[in-house]
C-alpha cells in the first residue's frame, strides 16, 4: 500500500476516515483481517462491523506482535544509516518514502509467514 502522511493529531474521526479510504484501495476488503492496538473507539468498532472486517484478537500494546513495528525500525535504521541527517522536513519525507517504496520483498514474506508464530 502506499505509504499515507498523517498531519497534526489522529483523531478517531480521521482515523474512520482513513480506515474508509485503505477499504477503497483494496480488491476486497471483507477478506481483511485487521490488527490494531485494541481501540476502544466506538467508531472505529461500528467501522469494522459495518465492513465486515474481522480484528486480530491479541493483547493490547504488544508490539512485538505487530509485524509493521519490525518495518518502521528497519525503515529508521535505513534513512538514518551512516548518522544520516536532514536538513528539512521534505528531505525527510523524500527519504522515508524512498525507503518505503524499496523495502525487500523477503522481509515482508519474513515477516508475514513469523506472524502466525509470534501470536502463538
Amino acid at each position: 500500500m502506499e505509504l499515507q502522511v498523517v498531519q497534526g493529531p489522529q483523531t478517531a474521526a480521521g482515523y474512520v476516515e482513513m480506515l474508509q479510504w485503505a477499504s477503497l484501495m483494496t480488491e476486497d476488503p471483507i477478506d481483511w483481517v485487521f490488527q490494531q492496538d485494541n481501540s476502544q473507539c466506538p467508531s472505529d468498532q461500528e467501522f469494522f462491523q459495518e465492513n465486515s472486517i474481522t480484528l486480530l484478537d491479541h493483547p493490547a500494546c504488544s508490539p512485538d506482535l505487530n509485524p509493521i513495528e519490525n518495518i518502521w525500525g528497519w525503515m529508521a535504521r535505513e534513512v538514518y544509516k551512516n548518522g544520516h541527517q536532514f536538513q528539512t522536513v521534505d528531505a525527510l519525507h523524500e527519504a522515508i518514502f524512498t525507503t518505503w517504496s524499496n523495502i525487500p520483498t523477503h522481509l515482508l514474506k519474513t515477516l508475514a509467514s513469523s506472524t502466525p508464530k509470534q501470536i502463538f
